[in-house]
This record gives C-alpha cells, sequence and structure tokens, in this order.
C-alpha cells in the first residue's frame, strides 16, 4: 500500500517540487498540499494521511504549533488512532523552535535544500516510525537541544533499565548522525542487530522515536564517551 502525504508549505515552488518528487516514486501518493497550518489541520483530518511534511514557519499557525496539537490530540484521543508522522523540513539549518517540534513528535528534520533522495527517504523512514534528520546538522541540533535554552537545565530522564554497553554504543552512533547501515558496518553487527538494540533503548526511555533517542545521549552526556 502507498504512503500517503500531505505537504504543508506557504511557497508554491516548494509545494510543486516537493509534490513532484514524491508523485515519482510508485508508493507514496501525495493525498494534498496546502499553504497554512490551519489547512494543514484540516487537510490531516480529512485524510489520514500516513506522513506530514511540515514547514515550521507557515500564516495562520506555524510548524511547531500544528505538531503540537496534533501531539495533544493524540494523546487526549488514542481510540482516533495514530496521528501522522511529522518531517520538520525548513531553510534553516538551526531554527529556534526546531528542538520543541521534536520533542512533541516529530519524526525528523530536514533542509530544503536535501537532496530528492533524502525527501523521499525521510517519508520512507517516518510512515515506518523511524526517523530522518540531515547527516549535516544532527549534531549541531541535538547538541543545542542538550546545551542551549533559558533558565535552568531541565532533569535528564533515567532509563527503566540501565543500557547494555551495546546497547549504549549503538546510541553514541545515533546520536552523532550515523544512519543503521553506518552503525552496523562501525560496530561490526547486522542491521537487524542496530535495529533490535535501538528498539530495546526506546522501550527503556519511552521514547517515541529515534530523535529522542539521540536527544536524550545528548542531555545525560552519552553522545560525548567512547567508544
Amino acid at each position: 500500500m502507498a504512503v500517503s502525504v500531505i505537504i504543508a508549505d506557504d511557497q508554491e515552488m516548494v509545494r510543486t517540487g516537493f509534490r513532484m518528487i514524491l508523485e515519482s516514486q510508485p508508493d507514496i501518493d501525495v493525498v494534498a498540499d496546502v499553504v497554512d497550518g490551519e489547512e494543514a489541520l484540516e487537510a490531516v483530518e480529512r485524510h489520514r494521511p500516513d506522513v506530514l511534511l511540515l514547514d515550521i514557519r507557515m500564516p495562520k499557525l506555524d510548524g511547531l504549533e500544528v505538531t503540537r496539537r496534533l501531539s495533544a490530540l493524540a494523546t487526549a484521543h488514542p481510540e482516533r488512532g495514530e496521528r501522522p508522522r511529522i518531517v520538520i523540513v525548513t531553510t534553516f539549518d538551526l531554527d529556534e523552535y526546531v528542538h520543541t517540534a521534536l520533542r512533541n513528535g516529530a519524526s525528523g528534520f530536514l533542509l530544503k535544500d536535501a537532496s530528492p533522495a533524502m525527501l523521499v527517504e525521510a517519508v520512507h523512514a517516518a510512515a515506518v516510525g523511524d526517523s530522518l534528520i540531515s547527516p549535516a546538522i544532527t549534531v549541531r541540533l541535538l547538541r543545542d537541544m542538550a546545551h542551549t535554552g533559558s533558565g535552568p537545565p531541565e532533569p535528564v530522564k533515567q532509563p527503566a533499565e540501565p543500557l547494555t554497553d551495546r546497547e549504549a554504543d549503538v546510541v553514541r552512533c545515533a546520536a552523532r548522525g550515523a544512519t543503521n547501515a553506518e552503525i552496523a558496518a562501525e560496530l561490526y553487527v547486522s542491521l537487524s542487530t542496530v535495529k533490535t538494540h535501538l528498539a530495546n533503548v526506546q522501550l527503556k526511555l519511552a521514547a517515541r522515536n529515534r530523535v529522542e533517542i539521540a536527544a536524550w545521549a545528548w542531555e545525560s552526556g552519552l553522545a560525548t564517551g567512547g567508544p
């Protein structure tokens, strides 16, 4: 079954370009493209897409508020089923609001100049519950999530069970922006083993996705350790 996608961006050229790229894939179906946050929420309610490509800066409601509202709606009304996986797409490589969107459950973060292949990969990853962040900004973004902001730092969440040494190795690699395949090659393990370790860590941290795991690694200091 094709992955259904909604594109929300106030720039017509961006929407048109994304639609052309995604609709060139036989397993992706763009069901709507909209110009602002209010229309994005309405389109999600109408089409129930698998993935929402969402700009941060839009009229009426920005992408941050759309993400927050969809997250709150899913929490308040679990009987309505899962909300769409959200991939943030922005012009800025370190938008001051992006970390909040990711903490609200966004499944990815891309720059608008990302390659067509990376856009397609991000949609596929989000559709299966994985995450993709533009490699060029992964470490910068997550380091800022951990070390910037006003006021005293929040307490770091503790896992329900301690991570094993191998789980910690996998998380360190993920926090530095490595893909599953790159982690497998670096640690000399299979791809399925990497996925199993990440799934176990996600349960231990009660994390919603890979992004939250990586953010926790920076906040806890694990990302700056060995190997």
